[in-house]
């Protein structure tokens, strides 16, 4: 058995299995909480016990370890992704969602437009317009089953939108997708033609599968003109209550006004238990996230399989990243509402609704797959059930509607 096979009940208000939370969003508690983009997993061991060790010294006085930190994660990337980083282009936040807020407030004017690739990860909508900034959609295409971005309509966007930044997910949530290298430069020819910076959420980077291989804007970035998001591990070793974010911004006159302006509001104090813990990830994790890793990959497979088999009615985007699964529910025909029911009501499933993601994907659904493989298979088991159900009924209904007549 594996150690991602095992769960440990624990006294918790973990937001994703919150009564509170659930009956407010989906109207009942009794739900597979299977939306919020977290894991049930125990972290790596090596991150526990650099936390209990500093747990057991019992003294919390100040201690500034930042510059061992952004070694640690620079360190990483160099190994994990090939990927050669310069300490000093670090700056630090409190997390991703904020370090992107300031990014969009400080390069960008009240009316300007933030370029997104829709279906994309909702927060994203909220920072943009919370600053009274403008969203611009680029959607993206399916072709031959799998997503991809449309270049056409980019450069468009580009030309005529006044867009001043863009918003890029990378890997994407919620459609999976790891950008291509040639994907990546395409990308960033058309940001430099038009003048449009990119903040690249690489907050999955490491969620990546044996078909893929990540590709950061950093790698491409010939200009030094475009900031990452790259260093919080919240995504990759389960830390999600307790990272930083890190922002790596490698132009020196953006990283100054970025420095200032962090540091003015004392944005840049992190939590000492969220930096050793992010230094025990980096350097002592991994192991177990390999092990993740391809136990994901095999819960991928047996949800591919059994779609295929024994759900043809809905459409699986197979993911290349990230641990969450997009799924097309269109092909049943149902309203947004009813599908809505079908899926809480009768399969007993929280899962995040794709209308979350863009207005237009009502039909689609998010699940987060960072579960044991039995939670996954009892989830959808009832989500095959509570169809087939639906179908008999439907068909019960044709039968009597063909034997009734009227005189």
């Amino acid at each position: 058995m594996s150690l991602f096979d095992q769960t440990q009940a624990v006294e918790n208000h973990f937001a994703k299995s919150n009564p509170n939370y659930l009956e407010s969003m989906f109207g009942r508690t009794d739900l597979a909480p299977l939306w919020i983009a977290d894991m049930e997993f125990k972290i790596a061991a090596p991150i526990s016990e650099e936390l209990k060790r500093l747990v057991d010294r019992g003294v919390y006085s100040y201690e500034f370890i930042e510059k061992d930190v952004v070694q640690a994660i620079s360190d990483w990337n160099l190994k994990r992704h090939q990927l050669q980083l310069d300490t000093s282009s670090f700056l630090q936040v409190p997390g991703v969602l904020t370090g992107i807020s300031i990014l969009v407030r400080e390069l960008s004017q009240e009316g300007d437009g933030v370029l997104v690739q829709t279906p994309v990860y909702h927060q994203f909508f909220k920072l943009i317009k919370s600053a009274n900034r403008t969203v611009v959609e680029n959607p993206l295409k399916i072709q031959d089953g799998k997503y991809f971005i449309d270049f056409e309509d980019l450069e468009q966007k580009f030309k005529s939108e006044k867009v001043k930044l863009m918003i890029l997910c990378n890997p994407h949530n919620p459609v999976g997708r790891v950008w291509t290298k040639e994907e990546m430069m395409q990308l960033n020819h058309l940001a430099n033609q038009y003048g449009v910076t990119i903040i690249s959420d690489e907050i999955h980077s490491d969620i990546t599968f044996s078909t893929s291989k990540f590709n950061s804007i950093a790698s491409v970035d010939t200009l030094q003109k475009h900031i990452a998001v790259i260093g919080s591990p919240a995504k990759t070793f389960g830390m999600h209550s307790i990272s930083n974010g890190y922002l790596y911004v490698p132009n020196e006159d953006v990283r100054q006004q970025l420095k200032s302006i962090i540091g003015g509001m004392y944005l840049d104090h992190g939590n000492i238990l969220s930096a050793y813990g992010t230094i025990a990830a980096y350097t002592k994790g991994e192991a177990w996230l390999n092990e993740l890793l391809g136990y994901l990959e095999q819960s991928n497979q047996w949800i591919k399989e059994f779609v295929s088999n024994e759900l043809p009615a809905v459409t699986l985007f197979q993911p290349e990243g990230t641990y969450q699964i997009w799924l097309d529910f269109s092909s049943l025909k149902l309203s947004d509402e009813i599908l809505q029911h079908l899926v809480v009501d009768k399969a007993k499933l929280a899962l995040t609704p794709g209308n979350w993601f863009g207005e237009q994907h009502g039909q689609f659904m998010r699940m987060n797959i960072a579960s044991p493989l039995a939670t996954l298979q009892d989830a959808f088991y009832r989500l095959k059930k509570a169809i087939d159900e639906r179908d008999q009924l439907t068909e019960l209904k044709k039968e009597a509607s063909k034997g009734c007549c009227s005189c």
